[in-house]
C-alpha cells in the first residue's frame, strides 16, 4: 500500500512538473517558424538563442539584383540589421542610409545598408518565379519556392519560445546532427 501511495504521489509530482514546464517562457531565445500558407505545412520549425543570425537571399527580378537580409534574433522577434542589393557583377554597392531604405526597395539600384534596427514577428513572402528566395538559419535552409511554389505564399513567425520547446528542441536537434552524420 505504500509502494502505490509513493507511486501516484511520484506520477502527481512528475505531471504538476511538466505542467510548470509548459507555462514558463525564459529570456534569451526566439522560435522561428515558416508555414505554407495554402496548405499550413511547416516548413521549418527552430529555436534559437538570442543573437542568431537569420539570412534571407532572394533574387530581386525587376532590377537582376542579389539581394541579402540579414537578420538577428532577440527577445522572440527577428531584428533587420542589414539590407544589400548588389550587382551580379560584384562591384561593392554604395552605403546608403536607413531612412532610404524604403525607398530603394522600390526604385531599385545596388545599396547597403546597415544598423536598420527593424522588428518582426510576422512576415509574409509572395514567391515569385524568379527570386528563389531562401532563409538560412542555425545549420538549416528553406528554399520557399521549393516548398510553396511559384505564387505561393509562405509566413515567417516569430514568438518566445516555451521552455518545453527550447528542451525538445536541443535535443530534437542534436538527434538529427548525429542521424545525418551516420548517413553521410
Amino acid at each position: 500500500m505504500r509502494r502505490r501511495i509513493t507511486l501516484i504521489a511520484l506520477i502527481s509530482v512528475l505531471f504538476f512538473g511538466f505542467g510548470l514546464l509548459s507555462q514558463v517562457t525564459p529570456s534569451g531565445y526566439t522560435r522561428i517558424e515558416l508555414t505554407e500558407d495554402g496548405s499550413g505545412k511547416k516548413i521549418l520549425s527552430v529555436t534559437v538563442p538570442d543573437g542568431e543570425q537569420v539570412i534571407l537571399t532572394w533574387r530581386n527580378s525587376q532590377f537582376g539584383l542579389n539581394v541579402t537580409e540579414i537578420f538577428f534574433a532577440r527577445s522572440g522577434l527577428i531584428i533587420q540589421d542589414q539590407v544589400t542589393f548588389s550587382a551580379p557583377d560584384g562591384s561593392p554597392p554604395p552605403r546608403v542610409s536607413t531612412r532610404d531604405v524604403d525607398d530603394l526597395y522600390h526604385t531599385g539600384g545596388a545599396f547597403d545598408a546597415r544598423g536598420l534596427s527593424r522588428p518582426f514577428s510576422r512576415i509574409v513572402y509572395r514567391i515569385g518565379e524568379i527570386g528563389d528566395p531562401r532563409i538560412h538559419v542555425k545549420n538549416r535552409t528553406a528554399a520557399l519556392k521549393k516548398a510553396a511554389g511559384f505564387g505561393g505564399r509562405v509566413i515567417l513567425t516569430t514568438a518566445r519560445p516555451k521552455l518545453y520547446e527550447i528542451l525538445f528542441c536541443k535535443s530534437a536537434e542534436t538527434f538529427y546532427l548525429a542521424l545525418d552524420k551516420l548517413r553521410y
